[in-house]
């Protein structure tokens, strides 16, 4: 089947969630090209959205009308040419309002998996627990056609795995997109053992349309992503514990998370970044990982303590931040957990100030991710930040030096283990998935 024809009825499991919301938008909004093609017009088209509650399918329908409403604003040339044959339709805002209503219309929702029974294609999008996957993949394999092709969201869980246990004899393949799928351009691609051709090519053809960049990783447990970012962030948990002797753990925290901001020019520090992942997450992540590689470092018990707590960071359904290592008001940090006190300390510029001058000022002409983001010369200033840094005698240097050098160590691991081809693919998956300026294999360090 071509991929236009497996494209008529697809069916996104976990499709309220983060992940399979995103899908879902993107995935509707390809339906909807192909269908108002002339030649497609007479034909049934159907995206079956599927989620474990009504509500949350509720909050999914209003997620669908308003990103597949900012898609329209953004084409209304393209969609003026779609439906150059509609005399009906003048005025642009009749156009978008018009290509809303005709993705809309082909959306079904469901609790129940059965909507799957005629799907040729299927987005596994549900949370990141194995044992749920290969059950739901399993009953799956009994509802839908023989032909029906898999692609999973996992981010950590190997694909043959997933493969021999629910049985799919290579009818699946690893499709991670990163979070939101709407925005973010990569997708990691994973081949089982036994992915058959035909998948492999559908993978290729599917991202190419979507307009993603594809990167592939080896079928090795966490993959390039989040192979690096777990141990990332356990390395910036590992130094919490010397630091907080000098600045207690609430300063430690703050420290570890400017250090990774600031001085390494990242879009978030890495306490927010695992906040904004959810500390539950990241947990499940390693647990993955440590049961599948064997490793037992692939574990922090602060992580398990705060879990204990009920301290577990993501997101609210309205997509604001939870709190986690830090504590949010409006997007943006005002306190701190405090793991002793059991309670989150709230700072102010006096306290912060107070940790600020103890490791150092940044470099001279600091210039902030954002500002660099879209600054052509970007790479000439990251080269001038970077030798600053390495003049500099400073806490803060050395601190934001050794966690350059251990960025860079992660990511030549990953290629001499086999999870990755080349430092150009770990390069790839850090500068498109997480949006750093420059690739943790790099010649700052």
């Amino acid at each position: 089947m071509t991929l236009n024809e497996r494209l008529q009825n697809v069916t996104v499991i976990g499709a309220a969630g983060k992940m399979g919301s995103g899908i879902a938008v993107l995935i509707a909004q390809e339906m909807a090209r192909i269908k108002l093609m002339p030649e497609n017009r007479d034909k049934v088209f159907r995206i079956n959205l599927v989620d474990i509650s009504e509500k949350a399918l509720d909050g999914l329908r209003s997620y669908l009308h308003t990103q597949i409403l900012k898609v329209a604003e953004k084409s209304a040339v393209m969609l003026r040419k779609i439906y150059e044959d509609r005399t009906d339709l003048i005025e642009n805002a009749d156009i978008i309002n018009t290509f809303v209503q005709d993705t809309l219309a082909l959306t079904n929702y469901s609790t129940e998996l059965s909507i799957a029974k005629n799907s040729h294609l299927v987005f596994e999008a549900i949370y990141e627990n194995e044992k749920l996957k290969i059950k739901i993949l399993k009953q799956l394999k009994r509802i839908c056609p023989a032909d029906t092709l898999f692609l999973t969201n996992t981010s950590s869980i190997p694909i043959s795995y997933l493969d021999e246990k629910a049985g799919l004899e290579g009818r699946i393949i690893g499709y991670h997109f990163y979070n939101p799928p709407v925005v973010q351009r990569l997708v990691e691609v994973i081949q089982a053992k036994d992915t058959t051709d035909e998948l492999k090519n559908i993978a290729q053809e599917l991202g190419r349309r979507l307009r993603k960049k594809l990167v592939p990783s080896n079928d090795i447990s966490g993959f390039i992503g989040n192979g690096h970012f777990m141990r990332d962030g356990l390395y910036a948990l590992s130094q919490l514990d010397s630091l907080k002797r000098q600045f207690r753990f609430p300063g430690a925290v703050y420290v570890m998370n400017r250090i990774s901001q600031d001085f390494l020019l990242r879009p978030m520090g890495i306490f927010q970044l695992i906040d904004y992942v959810g500390i539950n997450v990241f947990q499940c992540i390693l647990k993955v990982m440590r049961t599948h590689l064997g490793d037992t470092g692939l574990r922090s018990k602060l992580v398990d303590k705060l879990i204990k707590l009920g301290i577990q960071g993501g997101q609210y359904p309205d997509g604001s931040q939870r709190d986690g290592f830090l504590k949010y008001e409006k997007g943006k940090p005002v306190g701190i957990y405090d793991i002793r006190k059991k309670e989150y300390f709230i700072f102010d510029d006096k306290w912060t100030q107070k940790i600020d001058k103890k490791i150092g000022p940044l470099p001279d002409g600091f210039v902030p991710w954002k500002a660099l983001l879209r600054d052509p010369e970007n790479k000439k200033k990251l080269a001038i930040h970077f030798s600053k840094l390495k003049n500099m005698n400073t806490p803060g240097a050395e601190l934001a030096l050794k966690y350059l050098k251990k960025t860079k160590a992660i990511a030549e691991k990953l290629v001499k283990d086999g999870v990755a081809n080349s430092y150009d693919d770990v390069n790839a998956v850090l500068t498109n998935g997480f949006y750093w300026l420059y690739g943790p294999v790099n010649d700052y360090v």
